[in-house]
């Protein structure tokens, strides 16, 4: 009989709770708020609580999908069950190639963050030493794994927390800034709630979309998780406070410490308050931060991949397939965790020796864009799922059912629809939507040349 690899169940609770929050709070936060409130005003808050209840139906929808077999080794299994093993080969090698350039893009950043402080170094040398490092605690126990995730996440709780107490304080005592007083008046004083319109509002929610890319990593935890019949519910219920508190209450305290107007979209706004208040290490604090953010999204990028190349191949036929769906003493996919990170160095490799920026940027775009399938295709399973039930006439006996439906289900395929459309209206999301098209007709492509050559052989 052929040998069932299972991994071993050593996530904690407070792993999977870090590793969820961290999956929703990125460097895009820290740096790139300031243009996301150019970009809407404070209406962006508004935007951040829309895609987070969309976020919250599709992670109910995922937990559901979850519990039904708790033996699957991720999401793609489901997608691959109801939806298809052609949809299930597809979306698992194309969020394998995005959370491979998700890596790319933070080890790149990483050795710029490092740069800051030591600015003789070359940028790739401390890049590819986190690489290593972090390569080496993910083939220890996926504990460690879980370990550092959850102290990255907490580095940046402790940032916003700060920035949240600091923002009450100053509008407490009406502290004068540069760009006049906090207050919380702020958020309304420059043109009222909307001042770019409803076009403003709607155009930021791409960008605000894309800030939650890393929140479905739950799905690829569960086989890991101990007790996941309490932890995995636990941590998706807890998603929308999570986001009203670190990304609702964050931006909130920037715009009533400064006017909306006054951030600069070329500067993080988190180095703008904290200098405000007379801290002069603000900007390296901040570095600090953000580079642990990208030491976080590398080290779930090595996890991910690892994973999702572990569960493409698992049952496979062919020698490559047998090394990647198999297990080490520790219990977790080695092989296809070492030939992830090798296709993550080659890939630093590449952008080093021909630095491309505008080619590079195209092809994070890309991936970036895929998420919005990915996540159609879990829900999608999800309906899948529940209609099969129905068909067999058996009964729905899941604790952790998905409220309101099918119609949360719909409104998240409506939501990513429109996303899909705000996409239509820029070049460059437009470019990327229709590439990303292109992607996943090839990889159809490709999978049916796959099976033809199997059947051959």
């Amino acid at each position: 009989m052929e040998k069932e690899e299972q991994y071993a169940r050593g996530l904690k609770s407070r792993h999977v709770q870090l590793i969820a929050l961290g999956g929703t709070i990125g460097t895009g936060l820290f740096l790139g708020a300031g243009k996301s409130i150019q970009l809407a005003g404070p209406s962006i808050v508004l935007a951040y609580l829309i895609t987070g209840v969309i976020c919250f139906l599709l992670m109910r929808a995922m937990g559901e999908l979850l519990l039904s077999d708790l033996n699957s080794h991720s999401f793609i299994d489901f997608i691959a069950k109801y939806l298809g093993k052609d949809v299930g080969f597809v979306t698992g090698w194309t969020y394998w190639i995005c959370w491979i350039t998700i890596a790319m893009a933070d080890v790149t950043a990483s050795g710029m963050y490092i740069h800051y402080w030591f600015p003789h170094i070359p940028e790739w040398i401390p890049g590819f030493i986190i690489l290593a490092i972090l390569l080496g605690l993910n083939l220890i126990t996926v504990a460690l794994f879980g370990e550092t995730e959850f102290w990255f996440a907490l580095i940046k709780v402790v940032a916003i927390i700060a920035l949240i107490i600091v923002g009450i304080i100053l509008v407490a005592v009406g502290y004068k800034t540069p760009s006049g007083q906090a207050s919380v008046g702020n958020l309304v004083n420059y043109g009222g709630l909307f001042p770019k319109g409803l076009t403003g509002f709607l155009m930021s929610f791409q960008m605000v979309t894309f800030g939650f890319i890393g929140i479905e990593m739950i799905g690829v935890t569960a086989s890991e998780t101990e007790d996941p019949k309490t932890v995995i519910p636990k941590a998706i219920n807890e998603i929308p406070l999570r986001i009203i508190i670190f990304y609702v209450g964050s931006l909130l305290a920037l715009m009533c410490i400064y006017s909306w107007k006054a951030f600069n979209a070329s500067q993080s706004p988190f180095v703008q308050v904290f200098e405000s208040i007379g801290i002069p290490a603000a900007a390296g604090i901040i570095n600090f931060v953000v580079l642990t953010a990208a030491a976080s999204a590398c080290n779930s990028s090595i996890f991910n991949t690892g994973r999702m190349v572990f569960s493409l191949t698992y049952k496979e036929k062919g020698k490559f397939a047998k090394k990647m769906s198999t297990l080490s003493r520790h219990q977790v996919p080695a092989n296809a965790i070492k030939f992830s990170t090798a296709i993550i160095a080659l890939t630093v490799v590449a952008n080093l020796v021909i630095p491309n920026t505008s080619l590079f940027t195209f092809i994070s775009s890309v991936a970036t864009t895929c998420f919005l399938f990915i996540w159609g295709a879990i829900v999608l399973a999800h309906l899948k799922y529940r209609k099969e039930l129905k068909q067999k006439k058996q009964k729905n006996t899941s604790t952790f059912k998905m409220p309101l439906y099918p119609a949360s289900d719909y409104a998240v395929l409506i939501f990513l629809v429109f996303v899909c459309v705000i996409m239509c209206f820029e070049k460059s999301t437009l470019l990327a939507l229709l590439a990303a098209l292109v992607w996943f007709i090839a990889l159809f492509f490709v999978n049916r040349m796959r099976k033809k050559k199997q059947v051959e052989n």
